[in-house]
């Protein structure tokens, strides 16, 4: 570990993952609150397609754009806006129906609003974590794994309690709970990496013109079309998210309405799969340096891809789900620090944040057509012929990393720091490895 910050300093890491866990707890009960109460109101998968549709896209569309304003703005100002601004956008969809006023469509544009305002937050706080790694003094794998087992422990939380609470308090108190946990991320963040240089506007040198934007949002597009191995990332993981949003948002909400006991078994089903898979994200960030990247990921993804699809189309009962979700979740936890190591080390710090949200909105592109395409399919075919259609494809992108020579190279893109070496911020107090 080099000695680039002199004194480790753990708070600021600490406080990123802590207001990343309640952040994500937010999204998490705000695409679980959504869809049930969608369903419970209509009846219909379409709509509860269409609604994840809504919510998805908009957070595509900013993820394309928003790197050069992510360093322009300051990762501190944006990830705070976001939180305030999800938080306003959920509180008024509980608001409006207690009012009697919410109508369909304006439950999809508040939806949108979410997506619009989640996916730079969530890049503003990503970007930060190879450089308050080391200002910890922690390998970048293991703050990896605990930034993702942060996340999966957020998820954990929102999909065990959000199935209970919506059951007990209904869908629409559940989301005015969600909204309060917006409240909360803002200012833990903002107080947190205050004053951290690594967290301020970049660039402020340069003026701001469309054409030095266009010049700043195309590097980053350009540095991952010429790297093969986060070229291949971005596509598989674009097919894989658009077929997880199907299962999530619309396949294993009806599964569990039509087969299983309802909101209920939902967040059980849930919280197996969190659970396992925060379960993994620590193993892995604790002892992951001790194994090769490429067999761990590709055996994982192998694992976490088909066989919940075809247990859920075979099975109408919880116990067989839930015990394949949980091996999956073991071997989906391991999944996103690999991910996160590979990229991390793999792109300087100067381009992190236009590199990091244009993968982030590639790998989502199709995720808004998983949820509506699961939805029509579900309402036209029987649920257990889609499930298996989209095991099926799931299994075909799986195979990616076996067949294509590229993923090989997870175990030799070396460290950040090696890439960053001319590019460190001067009067920053770094010191040169």
């Amino acid at each position: 570990m080099s000695e680039d910050f002199g004194t480790v300093d753990r708070r600021p890491l600490a406080t990123v993952l802590a207001a990343n866990l309640v952040s994500i707890a937010g999204n998490c009960l705000t695409y679980m609150g959504v869809p049930w109460f969608v369903l419970q109101s209509t009846g219909s998968a379409a709509r509860a397609g269409i609604v994840a549709f809504c919510a998805l896209l908009p957070a595509v569309l900013a993820g394309l754009v928003t790197g050069p304003v992510i360093d322009r703005m300051g990762r501190r100002r944006v990830s705070v806006a976001s939180d305030l601004a999800c938080g306003i956008a959920v509180a008024a969809i509980p608001l409006l129906q207690f009012a009697g006023i919410l109508q369909f469509w304006m439950l999809c544009v508040l939806m949108a609003m979410t997506g619009l305002f989640r996916a730079p937050g969530a890049t503003a706080r990503g970007v930060l974590l190879p450089t308050l790694a080391e200002r910890a003094g922690m390998p970048l794998t293991r703050a990896a794994g605990l930034y993702d087992g942060a996340a999966r422990c957020a998820a954990l939380t929102a999909s065990a309690l959000g199935g209970v609470l919506t059951a007990v308090l209904g869908p629409e108190n559940v989301l005015l709970v969600d909204a309060a946990t917006f409240a909360v991320a803002a200012p833990l963040f903002a107080f947190g990496v205050r004053g951290l240089p690594e967290a301020q506007a970049k660039r402020r040198a340069e003026p701001t013109s469309l054409r030095a934007y266009r010049r700043e949002l195309a590097e980053g597009y350009r540095f991952v079309a010429a790297t093969p191995l986060l070229l291949g990332l971005c596509l598989m993981t674009l097919v894989t998210r658009g077929l997880d949003q199907g299962w999530s948002a619309v396949l294993l909400p009806v599964y569990a309405r039509e087969e299983l006991g309802g909101a209920v078994d939902l967040g059980l089903l849930n919280a197996a799969f969190g659970i396992c898979a925060l379960t993994g994200a620590l193993v892995y960030g604790a002892v992951g340096t001790r194994f090769r990247r490429w067999p761990v990921f590709t055996i994982a993804f192998l694992i976490g891809g088909l066989p919940r699809f075809v247990v859920a189309a075979f099975t109408d009962t919880f116990t067989p789900l839930a015990v394949i979700m949980a091996v999956e979740g073991l071997a989906f936890g391991v999944l996103n620090p690999i991910m996160a190591t590979v990229t991390y080390e793999t792109v300087p710090e100067e381009l992190r944040s236009r590199v990091l949200s244009a993968t982030t909105a590639s790998v989502q592109m199709v995720t808004p057509l998983g949820g509506l395409a699961a939805g029509f399919l579900a309402d036209v075919a029987s649920l257990s012929t889609t499930l298996l259609t989209v095991g099926g494809v799931y299994l075909l992108a799986t195979l990616c990393p076996v067949i294509f020579p590229a993923w090989r190279r997870m175990d030799s893109t070396g460290s950040p720091h090696d890439r960053t070496e001319d590019s460190l911020p001067q009067g920053s107090g770094a010191k040169r490895m």
